[in-house]
């Protein structure tokens, strides 16, 4: 165990201080199209090739690749011409655009929205509240109608979170056994990523998605293949319309955009619906019980005051908010990953 004295506490401090530039290198070379290009290429490529390629400067480019180098994104092999450029494992995997688990989508939101978000975050701090009307000039009281404030927003939103389900979605839905529910609802089930990976681990199992209806447009443009006859699609606000009846509702990120009694409202609509030996899922992030921890989770939280109503919550919380709304023999399974699985019964 390292004690206290061992701690170099400046260096800690400076290494904190410039976690936000070690992201935009990130988000930069993905934006630029720095790890496609190496991608189809084929090949390691000189500074020079790749910014003539992307329209960039040499002098910029250069020191982004360098940096990426720094990062293990990216590797340089030195030749007697110079530094040639190639892609790590890491950034096949996940930083390119065609990659099945491409986390491309959500880069992108966090580099373009999430950011601008952030710059108010003492702003949000001191009057407890998103940051929308500061970041974009829209009004903050319809969360989801800032979030949404326009359909390239919207589509930027949804294929960021169909990114994350791609390597988080089966350890959640794997959590506890699923199979016997037959009649699965996704409230919010937005582009669709968690319901494909459901029927594809559930093959018995059929998906409504309930979202929005915007929002069910463009999953059905853009995201669910009309041959995919095992997911379905329900338009509706879950606070405002009916909610259809199901055998196990599945929750994924939606009760921590809320504050606690609009949860408890939720989940007693939901309780209501659900058919009897039925269930909820809860997919969340979840603090540990003393809120020391995950620091993952911990900046999550920070990122719901900024961009939402609600927060990140222990699995006690949650426990509570669910018998609140009726529900019983709640049980909690961590993944060891960024989400968790609380499964309460009716």
């Amino acid at each position: 165990m390292v004690s206290t004295e061992d701690l170099d506490y400046p260096q800690i401090i400076l290494q904190y201080s410039n976690g936000f530039l070690v992201s935009k290198v990130m988000f930069t070379a993905c934006e630029l199209g720095v790890f496609d290009l190496l991608l189809e290429s084929g090949e390691p490529l000189s500074s020079d090739a790749i910014a003539a390629r992307l329209g960039t400067s040499t002098t910029g480019m250069e020191r982004l690749l360098d940096a990426c180098v720094g990062l293990k994104l990216l590797a340089a092999d030195l030749t007697q011409e110079g530094a040639l450029y190639r892609n790590t494992e890491i950034s096949n995997t996940y930083l390119t655009k065609s990659s099945p688990k491409s986390q491309y989508h959500i880069m992108m939101y966090y580099s373009n929205t999430v950011y601008l978000c952030w710059h108010y975050l003492a702003d949000a701090v001191r009057e407890g509240r998103n940051q929308y009307e500061r970041a974009f000039g829209v009004s903050s009281k319809d969360v989801f109608g800032a979030m949404y404030r326009s359909e390239e927003e919207m589509l930027k939103f949804m294929a960021g979170q169909n990114s994350v389900w791609s390597i988080c979605g089966r350890d959640v839905l794997a959590a506890f056994d699923l199979s016997p529910f037959r009649q699965i609802c996704d409230l919010g089930g937005g582009g669709g990523a968690l319901a494909r990976e459901c029927v594809s681990l559930y093959p018995n199992s059929t998906v409504t998605i309930y979202d929005l209806p915007k929002v069910v447009q463009m999953a059905k443009e853009q995201f669910i293949p009309p041959e995919e006859r095992r997911i379905a699609f329900h338009e509706g606000d879950f606070f405002n319309d009916s909610i259809p009846e199901a055998e196990l509702y599945i929750l994924s990120k939606i009760l921590h955009d809320w504050d606690d009694d609009k949860c408890r409202q939720l989940l007693a609509k939901v309780h209501k619906s659900c058919k009897p030996g039925g269930g909820v899922l809860l997919v969340e992030s979840l603090l540990n019980e003393d809120k020391s921890g995950p620091l993952e989770t911990q900046l999550y939280s920070m990122n719901m005051l900024v961009q939402t109503e609600g927060k990140e919550r222990t699995a006690a919380a949650y426990s509570k908010l669910l018998e609140a709304g009726g529900f019983r023999e709640v049980q909690v399974k961590r993944t060891g990953k960024l989400y968790d699985a609380v499964l309460g019964r009716k």
